[in-house]
């Protein structure tokens, strides 16, 4: 009589198993206390004390702080910023916008890793820091050899690499995904992103709360209008029913 009362899961059932098996995958290539003990990563003066005004050596101590939150060796690491050269908005056949280009690059260079950053991320400390974690947890998979980067759910898989070492409220405020980039999860007819979507990495997050005993944890307040919401979704749905995989 009262079913419809129940908590919902905010993602549908292809992604949320895709998540939870994904999250298994992570806990057995870097640790599960590395999601479930460490800090999450919040924009403030505790994480990143240093000014970013936009200077390179602000960038690279930033980065530098960034790549230890990864576990990755920042003198392994090199910045490179660039310009796009056009700020046209296209719209594909179903008249849905196509992405103007990529926030960040992840390259490979004689041994070394090259991070690439758009210009215009420069000003944008919680943009700037997602995309470079973005962009290092492509290094710590590929670079790794963990996976090949020719998986179906590359950039899905990066993005939760990132959100597991802790990034989730950065990349959750600042979703990357796009009703233009959307395929099918293999065996179903349900849509997949190319990216995480804000249901996604509300999920995502709301396993960190659960796995941690935290129904109401005080990072929440730093997360997006539209994210929080959808967060707190999340979290009744794991603590009322414990319906999912990855479970404490």
């Amino acid at each position: 009589m009262f079913g419809w009362l129940s908590p919902q899961c905010p993602v549908d059932p292809a992604a949320k198993k895709w998540l939870e098996e994904r999250l298994h995958w992570l806990s057995g290539q870097f640790g599960r206390d590395v999601f479930t003990r460490r800090a999450v990563i919040l924009p403030t003066d505790e994480f990143f004390p240093d000014p970013v005004d936009g200077s390179h050596s602000s960038l690279y101590k930033l980065l530098g702080q960034v790549c230890r939150y990864m576990d990755v060796d920042p003198d392994a690491v090199e910045l490179e910023v660039f310009t796009r050269k056009t700020n046209l908005w296209l719209v594909n056949d179903d008249g849905k916008y196509l992405p103007p280009g990529a926030a960040g690059l992840y390259e490979e260079q004689s041994g070394k890793t090259v991070i690439h950053i758009e210009s215009s991320e420069m000003f944008d400390l919680s943009g700037l820091v997602g995309t470079m974690a973005h962009e290092l947890a492509h290094l710590r998979l590929m670079g790794e050899k963990r996976v090949s980067g020719n998986e179906y759910d590359n950039e899905l898989l990066t993005d939760l690499t990132a959100v597991f070492h802790g990034f989730g409220i950065f990349l959750g405020n600042s979703p990357r995904h796009w009703d233009s980039h959307y395929g099918t999860w293999p065996g179903t007819e349900l849509r997949r992103p190319e990216y995480m979507t804000l249901p996604m990495f509300a999920y995502a997050l709301a396993h960190t709360a659960w796995l941690r005993a935290e129904q109401k944890p005080n990072w929440a307040r730093f997360m997006s209008f539209e994210l929080r919401p959808c967060f707190r979704q999340a979290v009744r749905y794991l603590f009322k029913t414990r319906g999912s995989t990855f479970c404490p």
